[in-house]
């Protein structure tokens, strides 16, 4: 298995912090999606077919 935040190979019983390699690499993660190093993309544009109508 690989760490999705150092990329080092490990095996996934000797870890933890699954899907880390340590607490290390898994606190790194969550301090980059607290700090908004990650986001998810905006939708800018709702195409009509994705409108939802009102039930008023």
């Amino acid at each position: 298995m690989r760490c999705p935040t150092c990329e080092r190979e490990f095996h996934p019983a000797e870890s933890t912090a699954l899907p880390f390699c340590s607490d290390r690499c898994r606190l790194i993660d969550l301090g980059r999606w607290l700090d908004e190093g990650y986001a998810m993309p905006e939708l800018t544009e709702v195409e009509d077919d994705q409108e939802f109508d009102s039930d008023d």
